[in-house]
């Protein structure tokens, strides 16, 4: 058995402005010596640093290290035994953290006392450790020197890793940023940048920091982003969260945008040219330095630029998507429907794709292209299209060709939403059971946007009054669609359709054909 010498310990605590007791640092000690387990634990009892405490873990053996670290993905300190099982045991842990579980955060500082088992200057240079001690030399303080070392350097590392996974968030949103339903995330990742770059921890919105994201909106003033203390307010008025002086300053402000950094906050609020404001306020219970506030200014910088592009593109969206809509319209108003049909069939087909669990991106683009699924009927002739009796045969296949033409009209564009549009102009009239047209596909191979715009546009259209008949009440419309289903349509949607269907009867309402 090797004992420590015990000896007095004075621990500095840190600049908090409010001290307040937070999660532990993990400690794992790994030695086959009960003993080891007891003295370590004795000698580090009452130590903390910025406020938070020791705990501490025991595993007997490499076994028990290897299960323990599985399971656990925050322990910052591993004190490991070299000699265990094998004469190399803690060696071969040291390889298996590093690179089997892939961990290069936790801190390993290795202890032995058998040093001629394993050379130190070898083992330095062999493995990627961070400390290496003989047990009988390592007294009270230097074990608690290695120790806070130790942790500091795994909080820094932390913080970097945790800065660039916020970095990739916020990158992530500023690529799709002319999409609106980013601005969540933006503003999401742009907040916790910010905890980051004040050194704070991963999860400082539970320890040291609190923060929210507010958006205003034609007078609509709501949190859309939060952490810490805040995290349960998203959705809600910021009123409980940013100091009321705060608050009516942002909301007052005729300024584009401005920051303000104090000792423990930071204010950051833009404006757009539309009169949109968006508040960042970010409130830590650490002392914010002035390396700190370099950082943020610069961070501030970036924010306001990439805001500036947010609106920009959202402008250019706003105008792409008042485009297909007024084009959609009037293919509508030419073949005698109300313009409302193609709004209501967007808005179902945007239920449908979400409940059906598409991507984000999927559901945007039905949302969008949906209503060009007929917009090759700017191809037929009047008399045909508007014609209050049944087609003939020769006018039904000239009426059918519309799907083509669509295609035709759209297939040229490079744009993902235009190339949805084609897609579904194409096969909205493709059937389950492939007795559709114009290319009689079968189940799966017809798109999916296909599949759900097929649906949502014969609800909508049984539903609607058209010059060759009478709307249809939604208790027959709905038995029709579930009598075609595996043969007109998809199966799946039928069921989709049928569960949502006071959503969607709600949607009909509001976008309601004018009387």
């Amino acid at each position: 058995m090797y004992d420590f010498l015990i000896d007095d310990i004075e621990i500095d605590q840190t600049n908090e402005i409010n001290s307040t007791e937070s999660s532990p640092w993990n400690v794992l000690i790994v030695d086959d010596e009960q003993s080891v387990h007891d003295v370590t634990r004795f000698a580090l009892d009452d130590v903390s640093f910025e406020g938070r405490h020791l705990n501490f873990l025991s595993a007997l053996s490499g076994r028990e290290a290897k299960q323990i670290l599985t399971e656990r993905d925050d322990i910052a300190i591993v004190l490991l035994d070299v000699v265990m099982e094998t004469d190399t045991e803690g060696l071969k842990i040291t390889k298996w953290i590093r690179e089997e579980l892939n961990n290069s955060l936790i801190r390993i500082i290795l202890r032995t006392g058998q040093p001629g088992q394993a050379p130190e200057k070898q083992v330095i240079v062999d493995y990627d450790i961070n400390d290496y001690k003989n047990k009988t030399e390592l007294t009270s303080q230097k074990l608690f020197s290695s120790v806070i070392s130790g942790i500091r350097s795994y909080r820094d590392l932390a913080a970097l890793n945790q800065n660039r996974i916020e970095l990739k968030r916020v990158i992530k949103a500023s690529s799709h940023i002319f999409k609106e339903r980013y601005l969540h995330e933006f503003t999401h990742g742009a907040l916790n940048q910010l905890t980051s770059l004040l050194y704070l921890e991963p999860n400082a919105a539970l320890v040291n920091s609190s923060g929210v994201a507010a958006l205003e909106t034609g007078q609509e003033v709501k949190v859309v982003a939060a952490i810490g203390d805040y995290q349960d307010l998203v959705g809600q008025d910021p009123s409980n969260a940013i100091p009321q002086p705060i608050l009516n300053e942002w909301l007052n402000t005729t300024e584009n945008g401005y920051s303000i950094i104090k000792e423990n906050e930071v204010i950051v609020a833009f404006t757009t040219d539309d009169n949109h404001k968006s508040l960042l306020y970010l409130h830590s219970r650490k002392l914010i330095t002035e390396d700190a506030k370099n950082l943020v200014e610069l961070f501030v910088q970036n924010i306001a630029i990439a805001h500036e592009n947010l609106r920009l593109w959202q402008e250019v969206e706003a105008t792409q998507n008042e485009i297909i809509s007024m084009l959609s319209g009037a293919v509508e108003t030419r073949s005698q429907e109300t313009g409302n049909h193609i709004i209501r069939v967007s808005k179902i087909c945007e239920l449908l794709a979400r409940e059906s669990g598409l991507a984000d991106d999927d559901i945007y683009a039905i949302k969008l292209a949906s209503p060009l699924h007929d917009i090759g009927k700017v191809g037929i002739p009047d008399h045909i299209l508007n014609k209050p009796g049944k087609h003939t045969s020769e006018e039904w296949e000239i009426m059918k060709s519309h799907s083509l033409l669509g295609a035709q009209v759209l297939s040229d564009s490079k744009r993902p939403i235009i190339q949805s549009g084609a897609i579904i102009a194409l096969q909205h009239h493709e059937k389950w059971d492939g007795s559709g047209y114009p290319n009689g596909l079968i189940g799966e191979d017809i798109h999916i946007f296909a599949r759900i715009t097929a649906v949502a546009d014969v609800f909508d259209a049984l539903c609607s009054k058209r010059c060759y008949k009478k709307a249809w009440t939604t208790e027959d419309t709905m038995d029709l669609i579930a009598n075609e289903s595996g043969k007109h349509f998809d199966p799946a949607l039928v069921l989709l359709l049928q569960k949502n269907i006071e959503k969607v009867l709600s949607i009909q309402k509001e976008y309601a054909d004018p009387s």
